[in-house]
């Protein structure tokens, strides 16, 4: 499996697969053409679809300018590897040919024809959740003691950059009102619920902080703000509210907080080495789902788990967000995904209360929920992954 790092990408929204991943391929194109003045960007399946609202041609124009940038948008061609395609093309007479088809992955990741099936470095020996739970079994560590076993030394850093990051994204999110972007016209609510919440007392003021946390972020998000892919950016309020309220409520200090940020990434990066945490391919249940996976996972370890209680928490958490379609209205990361992100966080929390109640066995695995949701994803018409053709998308 990869570093975590890849889990957690920071970078401005709305989409870390619509906008992030076209960005970074952009960034590198534009490289290796540093003089040319115009370009040719041909915008494949989901990318097509969906490109207007996740603000993907004007990521890329931004990224590219002064050139120009013509787009091509191919709504109806699906590239066999990935539905998130793009073709870059140098229109200069004077530049030699150079076609580069890209493919943005989910969470930022870009691959092309060369390195699409390269394993890339393996930083983990360890490919799944049995055999993590067997090396810790054999040595008494727990999950993020392995993090720091398997990364390199920078992981520590980069983890408290994240967490900087995220908290800066609910500080934001909590201080902005008014409209988010786009034509739905939807009002921010996370500074509204936030003081509401404060009248509120015991467990109501405790969810309703959550719901306030995960809007902010998501909220952030929608407008194009800075934040962590958590496993993606459209999933991103889940983790950040989970771990707010965790260290607001249960008193927990920041060096506990991001060994529960490592936990969280392992957990995604389970999901991400074996299924999938793109919305193109799987459906909503590999980007939100995944995200309440890694957030009852980092509760379930803040409130004293045990590996087979955080395991299981951490199923729960994906297991009941199978199926979940992908079917943005108007293509805008707003509907239903805002409330998405506030609904998932609640149910982490709830899902790692859940596991310490019962002693860590259970009948269902976290692998075989994510083969599962895999094969799901598969399955799933096209129509209600990331295309806004069907679903609450087709009644607009």
């Amino acid at each position: 499996m990869d570093s975590i790092k890849e889990i957690y990408r920071i970078g401005r929204g709305p989409s870390s697969s619509h906008t992030m991943g076209p960005v970074r391929a952009a960034r590198i194109y534009k490289v290796r053409h540093p003089q040319a003045k115009s370009f040719k960007v041909t915008l494949y399946g989901s990318l097509a679809l969906t490109g207007k609202g996740h603000l993907t041609d004007i990521s890329i124009e931004n990224e590219l300018a002064p050139s120009k940038v013509f787009f091509l948008w191919k709504r109806n061609v699906f590239k066999p590897f990935h539905p998130n395609a793009l073709e870059f093309e140098v229109m200069d007479e004077d530049e030699p040919s150079d076609n580069w088809l890209v493919y943005s992955t989910g969470g930022g990741k870009i691959v092309d024809e060369k390195t699409k099936d390269a394993s890339g470095v393996q930083v983990y020996q360890q490919k799944n959740m049995q055999d993590i739970l067997a090396y810790m079994k054999e040595t008494g560590m727990t999950f993020w003691e392995l993090v720091y076993e398997m990364e390199d030394r920078s992981i520590k850093e980069h983890l408290s950059k994240v967490w900087d990051v995220m908290q800066h994204s609910i500080e934001n999110g909590l201080n902005s009102e008014g409209l988010l972007p786009g034509v739905l016209k939807i009002q921010r609510k996370a500074s509204s619920y936030y003081s509401k919440s404060k009248s509120l007392n015991n467990y109501a003021k405790v969810s309703s902080k959550i719901f306030a946390y995960a809007l902010a972020v998501a909220e952030e998000n929608a407008s194009g703000g800075v934040v962590v892919t958590a496993p993606t950016c459209g999933s991103a309020g889940i983790v950040p509210s989970v771990l707010r309220i965790s260290s607001e409520h249960y008193k927990i200090d920041n060096e506990k907080i991001l060994n529960a940020l490592a936990t969280a990434g392992l957990i995604g990066n389970i999901v991400k080495h074996n299924a999938s945490i793109s919305g193109a391919e799987v459906g909503c249940q590999g980007e939100v789902g995944t995200a309440c996976a890694m957030a009852a996972a980092a509760a379930a370890q803040l409130l004293g788990g045990t590996p087979t209680q955080i395991e299981y928490a951490a199923e729960m958490g994906l297991e009941h967000h199978l199926g979940l379609t992908c079917d943005p209205v108007a293509g805008l990361v707003q509907i239903p995904c805002i409330e998405r992100n506030v609904h998932a966080a609640a149910r982490a929390f709830d899902a790692a209360r859940y596991s310490l109640l019962s002693d860590g066995n259970h009948f269902i695995s976290f692998d075989r929920v994510t083969r599962v949701m895999k094969q799901t994803g598969k399955d799933l018409p096209s129509l209600y992954r990331e295309t806004s053709q069907g679903g609450l998308a087709s009644e607009d």
